[in-house]
C-alpha cells in the first residue's frame, strides 16, 4: 500500500497533518505538538494544586463556582495557581512563551507586535542610559518571555515573581537556553505578590504585563509593589480592566465578562477607574494612563485589534478556526481522543473547553468594547518616600 502513494499524495498528506495541527495551535505548530505530548506527563506529576490534571480542572471549576466575588478573591492563591497549573503548557503550545495581547500595526507580524508592546511599556520605566545593572522587577512574570526580551533590551538585571512553581521552573530553564542570558541576570522566582519575598526598597523599577489583573485587592499589590522600589522609582503595567462600556445590567455583557474570568483564572474583573484610584491610594504619582486599546493601530491599512487571534475565522491553517462551531467540536473530540490512546492525561479536553470560553469572552468582549486588555498606568514612588 506503501508503495502505491506517489510523492504528490506524500506531500499532499504532509499538508494535510499540518494544517491539522495548526488548526489548535499558531506557534510554531510542529515542534510545540511534539514537546506538548512529551511535556503532558511530566507537567502533570509536578502540578501543585491537585495529584492529575482531571482532578485539577475539578478543584479549579469548584473555586469558579462560586458566585461571590468576595469568595473567589479569598481563595485567590488556590484559584490561580490552580489555573496555571492546568493553562500554563496550553499558553505556551498555542500562543508563544510571551502570555498577553497586542493590536497589530500594517504589515506587522505577531511576533513583532508582542515584542514591540513590551518594549513600550518598558521605555516608560525611565531607565535611561544607566540600564545596565539597575535591578527590575516583573511582577507575575509567568514563564519570562516578556522578561527575557525587556532583560535583552534594556541590559537590565531582572526578577521575575510568579505564584505558580511549574512557571518558576519552566522560565529557568529557558532563559538557561538563552546565550544572551544567564539566571543571575534574568531569573524567575516563586512568590505571591500580595506579599513579596524582596526587602523594602529592592528594585530600580518594576513592571506587570497583564498580571496584578489576579490580585484580590488591587490596593494591596500596588502597595507592596511600592515597597520593594526605592524613592522615585517607575512602575508600569497594563492592567485586565472593564471600560466605560461595560453595563453591568446588561445580560450580554454580564456573560462576557464572567466567561472572561472563569477561562482566565480572575477572582473578579475591575472598572479602569477602580485600578487607577488604588495606584494613587497605593501612593504613586501617576504619569501616564490610557486605555490602549484605543489606539490608532491603522486599521483601515490593514492593521489588526488585539482580539482578532480570538475571533472566529474558517481558515484551518489558524488556531482561529477552532472558536467557529466546526473548530470546537472538533478540538473537544480530538483532545478527547488524545486521552483515550493516553497522549494527554484525563481532564485535557475539560482543560481545552474552560481555555475556550475565556478565548470566547475577550473575543466579544473586545469587540463590543467593554473590556480592555491594555489599560497603561505608569505611577513613581514618591522621593519622599521612607524605606
Amino acid at each position: 500500500m506503501l508503495e502505491s502513494i506517489s510523492g504528490t499524495d506524500a506531500a499532499c498528506m504532509a499538508v494535510f497533518l499540518i494544517a491539522a495541527v495548526q488548526l489548535v495551535t499558531p506557534a510554531n505548530p510542529i515542534g510545540s505538538t511534539v514537546r506538548l505530548f512529551r511535556q503532558f506527563r511530566s507537567q502533570e506529576k509536578g502540578l501543585t494544586s491537585a495529584g492529575n490534571v482531571d482532578s485539577g480542572i475539578e478543584e479549579y471549576n469548584r473555586l469558579h463556582s462560586s458566585e461571590s466575588p468576595e469568595e473567589r478573591n479569598k481563595n485567590y492563591k488556590s484559584l490561580v495557581n490552580s489555573y496555571y497549573d492546568l493553562a500554563t503548557l496550553f499558553y505556551e503550545w498555542g500562543w508563544g512563551q510571551c502570555f498577553h495581547f497586542a493590536y497589530r500595526y500594517p504589515f506587522e507580524s505577531f511576533a513583532e507586535s508582542i515584542r514591540r508592546h513590551e518594549y513600550y511599556l518598558a521605555s516608560k520605566l525611565g531607565l535611561g542610559k544607566e540600564g545596565k545593572g539597575l535591578k527590575v522587577l516583573d511582577v507575575g512574570c509567568g514563564i519570562g518571555g516578556p522578561m527575557r526580551n525587556i532583560c535583552r533590551f534594556t541590559k537590565t538585571n531582572i526578577t521575575g515573581l510568579t505564584l505558580n512553581q511549574y512557571q518558576v521552573e519552566r522560565g529557568n530553564i529557558l532563559a538557561n537556553l538563552d546565550p544572551q542570558l544567564t539566571t543571575k541576570k534574568c531569573r524567575s522566582v516563586q512568590g505571591d505578590f500580595m506579599k513579596m519575598p524582596f526587602d523594602e526598597g529592592s528594585f530600580d523599577a518594576a513592571y506587570a504585563i497583564e498580571a496584578t489583573c489576579h490580585a484580590p485587592d488591587r490596593v494591596g499589590v500596588y502597595s507592596e509593589i511600592l515597597r520593594v522600589l526605592r524613592p522615585g522609582a517607575i512602575f508600569a503595567c497594563y492592567e485586565w480592566c472593564m471600560t466605560d462600556h461595560y453595563d453591568c445590567t446588561n445580560k450580554e455583557h454580564q456573560v462576557m465578562k464572567k466567561q472572561i474570568e472563569e477561562g482566565d483564572g480572575l477572582p473578579d474583573i475591575c472598572h479602569t477607574k477602580v485600578c487607577l484610584e488604588a495606584m494613587k491610594q497605593a501612593g504613586f504619582e501617576i504619569l501616564d494612563e490610557r486605555d490602549m486599546a484605543e489606539d490608532d493601530f491603522g486599521e483601515a491599512q490593514g492593521g489588526k485589534p488585539w482580539m482578532l487571534p480570538l475571533l472566529p475565522s474558517w481558515n484551518i491553517l489558524t488556531q482561529r478556526f477552532q472558536f467557529n462551531w466546526l473548530g470546537t467540536f472538533l478540538t473537544k473530540n480530538i483532545l478527547w481522543v488524545m486521552e483515550m490512546v493516553w497522549l494527554a492525561p484525563k481532564g485535557t479536553s475539560k482543560t481545552q473547553i474552560m481555555l475556550q470560553k475565556g478565548g470566547v469572552g475577550l473575543g466579544n468582549g473586545g469587540k463590543a468594547k467593554i473590556f480592555t486588555p491594555m489599560y497603561l498606568m505608569v505611577g513613581k514612588v514618591p522621593l519622599d518616600k521612607k524605606t
